[in-house]
């Protein structure tokens, strides 16, 4: 079967308030298919080697409040390959009311130091959602912090 993959990002840098949990980004399927989840980038602007690790979460995220663009700022999503079809993703940035219901289903702690996550998730170990449903990216800093980050993923 031929596949369809597409990409959304921060666009810009989303500054962390200190001891505040952050949804960063985030995507949801349409009502007709889910998210099949296939890399994740992330990455800190700090420039303090002393500065304590940032909690960064993947979660399954159902959006029964806040969906994207809810509380949010809408982000583009880009196809990259495959044949060109109209998929209805949507995506944000920038949560300023946290979208429910979250379940951390991996998490983390990355240095804000200059700190990347590049993680390409294994063949057949991609997490996927339930229709309109999706994945957030949310992050936890002790510090406030500058962080961009990318979703890359498939229908499914």
């Amino acid at each position: 079967m031929a596949k369809a993959g597409y990409t959304t990002s921060t666009e810009a840098a989303v500054a962390l308030v200190a001891a505040t949990a952050k949804s960063i980004l985030g995507v949801t399927g349409p009502a007709q298919f889910g998210v099949d989840l296939k890399k994740l980038r992330i990455g800190f602007d700090g420039v303090t080697a002393s500065a304590v690790p940032v909690l960064v979460e993947l979660c399954y995220a159902t959006f029964a409040t806040n969906p994207p663009g809810t509380s949010s700022t809408a982000t583009t999503v880009d196809q990259v390959y495959g044949r060109a079809i109209t998929a209805g993703f949507t995506a944000a940035k920038n949560w300023t009311a946290e979208p429910t219901v979250l379940t951390a289903i991996d998490e983390w702690t990355l240095t804000p130091n200059g700190g990347l996550v590049i993680y390409d998730f294994p063949l057949g170990d991609t997490p996927d959602s339930a229709v309109s449903q999706g994945f957030v990216i949310r992050c936890n800093a002790p510090a406030a912090v500058n962080v961009r980050g990318s979703l890359w993923f498939e229908r499914c």
